[in-house]
């Protein structure tokens, strides 16, 4: 039977294909080919498709298409594209670091030998970008939201091995849509000018993938795949949805760029001991000079002590301190002289980081040439210095410095915060930052300059020339023993001619601020109407520190 059936399969692919090859020649010669006709596409207006249609077409219009507020990036989706191998290594390279920190915390546990990537990579297709929109706030920051979507060919790989066996995890197939909100701030006049990335999703993010373990898809195990998505979008709405925010530090904080007022530092200059005589007659006249490192304000100074070699001063000065951690207060003894330089007679540093908050502390100090401890001239007898500091910190800051400042580091300082029971009528820093103005128009000339008024103290910016719209950013600080309330701060926009002739100066417009809402809420920060001014504005935040 078996032999039979060979023997007719051998006889029918005998016949077969003389047959076949006849039977197709036969048709090629008198059929004639049909030729297919590709007909373009229909291109209808969304208006004329039914509602079905529609709305199963309305997920795949891009943003641009559908809100106004939404801008085409069409260029950013090129960019992304020419720079995706390169972005692939770079993130892929930050991916082995970060997580190679984390698994050698396993190593050895749950006898675990090793765990590595056997292959790491994005793949080919990067993200997309199907639209993104811009902020535009009071605050020094950019706020952009773009509408990201990414359907990649990642191909992640991770190996652990496990007693003698060697477990294999491939990701595989990501799909990520997204609608991240993106906070560049504060804006800085250092490269890149900006401190840190604020990061936020406004929706709950879609996450798609294929995992295999082993070679096998696990995610086809029945209800394994629902389970394993709903965990993965808990856990990042969790930690990210807005108003959460997850914020990339980008500057190094000791740069300076992030530091604000966090207290006052009381320093009570006492006197000084057996100075150097460096008049003729054997007399010297000194007074003091005081100041903070890192601050660019005059040195505040005593008294001139007239023919004294042991002065006393008694004298209280009042500093803002931004960073009490680094800073140090700097004394400089002179003598004075009526014709030609002051004499040096010595000076002292005091880091601020050895003061206790809100305790006096006395110090007596030998002065010295310079801060060169190698300097054999810091061996001369110069005499002492003897000073009381006490340093108070801002009542919303008072929590960061706890004991001896030295190895604490600042926290976020809360500015704007001001506490329930806080006491509204103490002392404190009443700071004025004038950002800009627009719309500043003269009839006869536009050097613009903002002039602050405030308990009849003024401050002014700098003039701007030849423009409408001004950017000053400059901060004015205002120390007081008592809270503003009821009291109005007068900021006037002034014209000044550059050159002589008549009308040099021209009023531009003002505003009159009431400082209460600033003494309650701690901070304000808006664009104001210029009074005396057609469409003219000025932006100004004032904060209010309590100590």
């Amino acid at each position: 039977m078996g032999f039979l059936s060979s023997l007719l399969g051998i006889i029918g692919f005998g016949i077969g294909i003389p047959v076949g090859l006849l039977v197709g020649y036969f048709l090629f010669i008198y059929f004639k080919p049909i030729h297919i006709i590709i007909k373009d596409p229909v291109i209808r207006s969304l208006h004329e498709l039914d509602s079905d249609a529609f709305y199963e077409l309305l997920p795949e219009i891009p943003l641009w298409v559908k809100s106004p507020d939404y801008d085409r990036v069409d260029w950013l989706n090129q960019f992304i594209f020419d720079m995706w191998p390169y972005l692939d290594k770079a993130v892929c390279g930050m991916i082995r670091s970060t997580a190679g920190q984390i698994f050698v915390e396993y190593i050895g546990k749950f006898h675990i030998n090793s765990i590595e990537f056997e292959s790491l990579t994005l793949g080919t297709l990067p993200p997309t970008i199907h639209g993104i929109k811009v902020y535009e706030t009071n605050e020094e920051e950019v706020v952009i939201e773009p509408l990201v979507k990414w359907a990649g060919n990642p191909n992640i790989i991770l190996v652990l091995k496990l007693f003698y066996l060697r477990i294999t995890f491939q990701l595989v197939d990501l799909q990520i849509f997204a609608e991240p909100r993106i906070t560049l701030k504060p804006l800085v006049p250092s490269f890149p000018c900006f401190a840190s990335v604020n990061l936020s999703l406004m929706e709950k993010p879609h996450v798609d993938f294929g995992l295999k373990l082993l070679g096998g898809d696990i995610m086809s195990i029945p209800g394994l795949y629902q389970f394993v998505q709903e965990t993965i979008k808990k856990k990042v709405v969790g930690l990210y949805l807005w108003p959460r925010i997850l914020e990339i530090p980008i500057l190094d904080g000791s740069i300076g760029v992030l530091k604000g007022p966090v207290g006052i530092l009381h320093v009570r200059v006492i006197r000084a001991i057996d100075l150097l005589k460096m008049d003729f007659l054997g007399k010297s006249d000194p007074y003091v000079k005081l100041s903070l490192s890192c601050k660019r304000l005059p040195a505040k100074k005593t008294k001139v002590k007239r023919k004294d070699l042991n002065p006393e001063w008694n004298e209280v000065f009042k500093l803002i301190v931004e960073d009490p951690e680094s800073q140090v207060l700097q004394l400089h003894v002179y003598d004075w002289e009526k014709v030609g330089m002051h004499g040096k007679l010595g000076m002292q540093e005091i880091p601020l980081r050895s003061l206790v908050p809100h305790e006096a502390k006395e110090f007596t100090l030998d002065l010295l040439k310079n801060t060169n401890s190698n300097d054999p001239q810091n061996k001369k007898q110069r005499g002492k210095i003897m000073v009381e500091l006490t340093f108070n910190p801002f009542k919303e800051d008072t929590d960061t410095f706890t004991g001896p400042m030295s190895g604490n580091g600042r926290k976020e300082s809360r500015v704007g915060v001001v506490s329930a029971d806080a006491d509204l009528s103490g002392a404190g820093l009443l700071s004025v930052m004038v950002q800009g103005a627009e719309d500043v128009d003269g009839r006869h000339h536009n050097n613009p300059y903002a002039l602050i008024i405030f308990k009849g103290e003024q401050k002014k910016t700098k003039m701007m020339k030849k423009t409408r719209d001004p950017r000053w950013n400059e901060e004015f600080q205002f120390m007081l023993e008592a809270a503003p309330l009821d009291e109005k701060l007068l900021i006037e926009v002034i014209s000044k001619r550059t050159w002589l002739g008549f009308r040099k100066k021209e009023a531009l417009g003002y505003i009159d601020i009431n400082l209460t809402d600033v003494v309650n809420n701690g901070r304000i920060n808006e664009k104001y109407h210029l009074i005396n001014s057609k469409n003219g504005m000025i932006h100004v935040e004032i904060r209010w520190n309590t100590i």
